[in-house]
């Protein structure tokens, strides 16, 4: 049966299939019937957050509840201007990493524009833009699972405004360097604006990865989300940033949609990131000693897989994802499939700490055996 009120639809948001998320832990641990359930799936950092914001959460004021967070994050915008040597006035913060996506492409794009990036990356760009009514250009990874300078230089046409650059990527891991970046960016000249989206940033331990907060001086087309979901485990107050040079900032913030980031939220990743250095350096030794034993695995059982940035990796499993997925999870495993990101018969598993992924790793032999 046809929706009566389809024809108020347009055409490019009717053509949109809406993204279905999963059930909560507790109903899939009935339907699966299993008393256990973790997930790698969702890149969460399983620790949880610091000590500081551990404290801070058990002592909440209550007084807070009724009275509206400040609009625009301004202490937390200006601890982070602190934290990376910038003005208060570059940051814009927002109700997770999707909504800053969604200011920049309000702020630069209309009808007829479109966007670039790669097809088998964060899928969001290419969601928010397409159900914006905005193209977006999808140009292939290199043989090494990494964006492709070239290609994506070869795309721009006079209706490019934004290009998508996810470093290091999700779901591969890999990332460009410094050189590659400054040289990618020379070529793009300013022609539009450049989107690095740090998400993992906090994760990375090559030396020579490009860090947009310093490539930002030089290339003033630039634009860089970071977020708190990750790292620093603050997944469900939802809450991400962007930082850009002040002619580019001026205009993102046209669109900005003040009181979008709630009053914890924003004291909590005050907070976070001002106490981060013991959470850093414990996380990235749980993923280093988790990768470890995922990747032994991964070897033992002649699976190709990834070594990346990042907490996660991706694996190439001889039968469906899909199927896979149902096997694990009667297991109390849920993983990531693959599909969805163009890579058909892949898997992405988070890592977690020693005792689950050997566990997991134990889980996924069975099944494959």
């Amino acid at each position: 049966m046809s929706n009566p009120f389809e024809h108020l639809i347009p055409s490019y948001v009717q053509q949109f299939e809406s993204y279905i998320p999963s059930k909560p832990d507790d109903e899939l641990k009935r339907i699966f019937g299993i008393d256990h359930l973790y997930r790698l799936n969702n890149n969460e950092n399983f620790m949880g957050p610091s000590k500081k914001v551990k404290e801070f959460m058990q002592n909440v004021n209550s007084g807070l509840i009724p009275v509206y967070p400040n609009g625009d994050s301004f202490n937390l915008r200006y601890t982070l201007a602190e934290k990376f040597g910038k003005s208060p006035e570059q940051f814009l913060v927002g109700n997770g990493s999707n909504e800053v996506i969604t200011c920049v492409l309000k702020a630069f794009c209309e009808q007829g524009d479109n966007i670039i990036t790669t097809d088998q990356t964060y899928a969001v760009y290419e969601w928010v833009a397409e159900f914006s009514g905005i193209e977006a250009r999808l140009t292939p990874l290199d043989e090494n699972m990494a964006f492709e300078p070239q290609r994506i230089l070869d795309a721009i046409d006079q209706h490019t405004k934004i290009i998508f650059i996810c470093n290091p990527n999700n779901p591969t891991g890999t990332f460009w360097t410094k050189e590659v970046m400054a040289s990618f960016l020379e070529k793009v000249n300013n022609r539009c604006i450049v989107v690095i989206d740090e998400a993992y940033f906090e994760y990375v331990e090559a030396s020579n990865y490009a860090n947009g907060m310093y490539l930002m001086e030089q290339f003033p087309n630039l634009v860089v989300f970071r977020t708190f979901s990750k790292m620093y485990a603050l997944a469900s107050l939802r809450i991400g940033y962007l930082v850009a040079s002040m002619d580019v900032i001026s205009l993102i913030r046209k669109t900005y949609v003040v009181y979008s980031v709630n009053s914890l939220a924003q004291m909590t990743a005050q907070i976070a990131i001002s106490d981060d250095e013991e959470l850093i350096r414990n996380t990235r030794q749980m993923v280093r000693d988790g990768k470890k034993i995922l990747s032994d695995t991964c070897s033992r059982l002649n699976l190709y897989h990834t070594h990346g940035e990042g907490n996660f990796m991706m694996i190439k499993v001889p039968v469906p994802d899909t199927l896979l997925y149902k096997r694990l999870i009667r297991k109390g495993y849920v993983i990531r499939t693959m599909t969805g990101f163009r890579f058909p018969e892949w898997i992405r598993v988070s890592i977690l700490p020693v005792g689950i992924m050997q566990g997991f790793c134990e889980s996924l032999e069975e099944v494959l055996s």
